[in-house]
């Protein structure tokens, strides 16, 4: 009954659409279908109204100065965006898991952003406006997906000239980090409901392995979005020189749940060169790499993280 509803209300708006709005100039971009494959989509140029469900799309727009046309957003927020969501004037959507489509269409957009965890519903948002639906992609690494994706959102709006001095710092600190990377060995991890999951290079914090160039010890065995829960015997066994440790618990602010902190500090992880020698780096912002990643503002607190911990003593 309620897909019925929501039909007829989009048919209606679509025809309210034709009969009264005159015809708006459009841009064709490069951006993903449901499937998460690439494909030129038709949106409107440089749009007024904007619904969006996807942190990294809107700390992008947020950084190109467009966030007044923001006129609906996820109820998922984090501190650096938490004004969107507070706004009562902003239209509550649901979550960047769970959209809540007759909202959406409340809201009335000319466009609208979406990540991967909505590529579910793609084809029901299409019919209220164009989507544009962005991810991080593993193979050309997170900093070039972030210059892709925000030249891509930059583009919609006539303002792609900003994207290269907004990026341009990162390189920088990058090679800073890189040196002290250079020959070490690193576990990348993922605590959560009281396990610890070995993340690869292919999917949340791979700029660790990627970009900065820590040796991902397992790197090969670990492929799945939440990565793969290991055994702390295993983390002793392959004793890195660092590990790094991203609390999805505590990003997603999950009651009751274990620090990361008294997850990792056992007599077996107590053992490893990287503990003794200091080097268990706690991601100090988890809802940014969990939540946010792929965004410019993301990015800056991402490396800053990594500074905090690798630059200290320089």
């Amino acid at each position: 009954m309620k897909r019925l509803i929501f039909a007829a209300l989009v048919a209606a708006m679509t025809i309210s659409a034709t009969c009264c709005a005159e015809e708006t100039e459009t841009i064709t971009i490069t951006a993903l279908n449901a499937d998460g494959e690439e494909e030129e989509v038709e949106v409107p140029y440089d749009p007024e109204r904007i619904a969006i469900l996807d942190l990294a799309s809107l700390d992008i727009l947020d950084n190109l100065g467009l966030g007044d046309r923001v006129v609906g957003t996820a109820s998922t927020s984090i501190d650096y965006l938490s004004s969107y969501s507070e706004d009562e004037n902003i239209l509550n959507l649901g979550n960047i898991k769970e959209a809540d489509l007759e909202a959406v269409m409340e809201c009335e957009p000319d466009i609208i952003f979406i990540g991967g965890r909505l590529s579910s519903i793609y084809d029901d948002l299409s019919e209220i406006a164009p989507v544009v639906y962005l991810a991080t992609d593993s193979e050309i690494g997170l900093v070039e997906s972030v210059r892709k994706n925000a030249t891509t959102i930059a583009s919609i709006f006539g303002l792609e000239d900003q994207i290269d001095e907004k990026m341009a710092a990162f390189d920088d600190r990058i090679a800073a980090l890189q040196e002290v990377a250079a020959g070490k060995t690193a576990l990348v991890g993922m605590c959560t409901s009281g396990s610890f999951n070995l993340l690869g290079n292919d999917g949340r914090c791979s700029i660790i392995g990627v970009e900065i160039g820590f040796e991902n010890l397992t790197a090969a065995d670990s492929t799945s979005t939440h990565g793969n829960e290991s055994s702390f015997e295993t983390v002793l066994e392959q004793n890195p020189d660092y590990i790094f440790v991203m609390d999805r618990d505590a990003a997603i602010q999950t009651e009751g749940a274990q620090l990361a902190q008294e997850i990792m500090e056992n007599e077996l992880v107590m053992q490893t060169d990287a503990y003794q020698n200091g080097n268990i780096v706690y991601l100090e912002h988890p809802a940014v790499w969990y939540t946010a990643e792929g965004g410019i503002t993301a990015l800056d607190t991402m490396l800053a993280d990594l500074e905090s911990a690798l630059l200290a003593e320089e």
